[in-house]
């Protein structure tokens, strides 16, 4: 079982000082995070991708992850998740194969149509096309990562012919991948025909739309072949906020749910913690919260929650990280390992694929000509001289 966090890189007004902070802060405050989830023993961190404000979270996720890569050593950096839908397949398929070399391997890659409708059109989209363009859109990824060569033509990009996408994936497995969804069945019956993993980011909805996600998820998974139901990789979201004491926690957050540009001026926070996973008590509260997701999601792999939001200052929120190190985390390590049959998987890993690969392969293509001119290479001739 992995424990991480993901972020969405909101830059928001704290409601109880009345400030917010720069860009500049926010990027930097983002990557002091990334390094004090390694330190407090957390398994992965995952960034959102946003072009517009009030979000920093960044337009080139891998620029991020590049730079949390070279400041850490052990956490697993993917993201929360990268457009499948407006960004070009080609450019995902080199820029997340580099970031998987720069952090040898410590990388995997959560695929999402994403929630902010304007995006489509800025980048040539059309936002009904969205779940077709998920679907040609991996399709062509899944090839480049596979294929050494690849030709192909759909409807939404100018066709390839002989492409070699560059540089090939390390040791020759490609990152794996999570298909994120909230509310969609068709990314989750896509997840399923690839056998790849499927995340919940149910971080909006009550449990009962997320079983029926995860089940479906799980059935065609099965009937795909890759394995029985309870063998699917499955990811969950969450939202927490702690302190020692319940009253506490609920006392200090309420100011940054009540102003949260998300959630804020809806439900009471009361109503949202009692209809979604989002948890604001004690380190105990939220164990006990989290351990409850097994009995309609079964056994998962990946559980990633949502700590810096709403205009949390960045001290608090390296709290919040400390509490989930320190309390949190062992305790439910230790509670999902008692509880998951010996057939279900762990969460993939770079080093477990390549070892059930057969091990690393060197899969460096290298080109037959020129490629400016097309031109076979001469040979060269080294004259010696006495």
């Amino acid at each position: 079982m992995q424990f991480g966090i993901f972020t969405v890189g909101d830059v928001t007004t704290d409601p109880t000082t009345g400030r917010t902070p720069t860009e500049n802060e926010r990027i930097k405050a983002t990557v002091a995070i990334a390094r004090k989830a390694e330190e407090v023993g957390l398994d992965v961190f995952a960034t959102g991708e946003h072009h517009n404000p009030p979000f920093a979270a960044p337009a080139n996720p891998p620029v991020l992850l590049a730079a949390v890569a070279a400041q850490t050593e052990r956490l697993v950096l993917s993201t929360s998740t990268t457009l499948i839908t407006t960004n070009d397949p080609v450019r995902i398929a080199q820029d997340y194969a580099y970031l998987q070399h720069l952090s040898d391997g410590r990388m995997d890659l959560m695929l999402g149509r994403g929630n902010t409708g304007p995006v489509y059109p800025w980048f040539g989209k059309d936002i009904r096309d969205g779940i077709p363009l998920a679907i040609e859109n991996y399709a062509l990824l899944h090839r480049l990562w596979r294929e050494d060569v690849v030709n192909w033509q759909g409807k939404y990009r100018t066709p390839l012919q002989g492409f070699t996408s560059t540089p090939r994936p390390l040791d020759g497995v490609p990152p794996f991948v999570w298909h994120g969804s909230i509310r969609s069945p068709e990314i989750a019956e896509q997840a399923a025909y690839y056998g790849d993993g499927f995340f919940s980011n149910h971080i909006f909805w009550p449990a009962s739309h997320t079983k029926q996600m995860v089940e479906l998820y799980r059935r065609r998974f099965e009937h795909y072949g890759h394995g029985s139901a309870d063998q699917a990789i499955v990811g969950l979201g969450g939202q927490v906020f702690m302190r020692r004491n319940s009253q506490d926690a609920v006392r200090e957050f309420r100011p940054y749910f009540d102003n949260a540009p998300v959630y804020g001026h809806g439900p009471t926070l009361e109503e949202f913690t009692s209809q979604t996973p989002l948890t604001v008590g004690s380190p105990q509260e939220v164990i006990e919260r989290t351990l409850a997701f097994r009995e309609y999601a079964g056994d998962y792999q990946r559980q990633l929650w949502l700590v810096d939001h709403a205009g949390l200052p960045l001290k608090t929120v390296l709290e919040q990280l400390d509490l989930l190190g320190e309390e949190v985390v062992p305790v439910l390590r230790k509670e999902f390992a008692a509880l998951k049959p010996a057939h279900v998987p762990d969460a993939p890993t770079h080093a477990a694929r390549v070892a059930a690969a057969g091990g690393a392969r060197d899969t460096t293509v290298h080109a037959a000509a020129d490629d400016v001119t097309g031109a076979s290479p001469e040979p060269t001739t080294l004259e010696v001289t006495s």
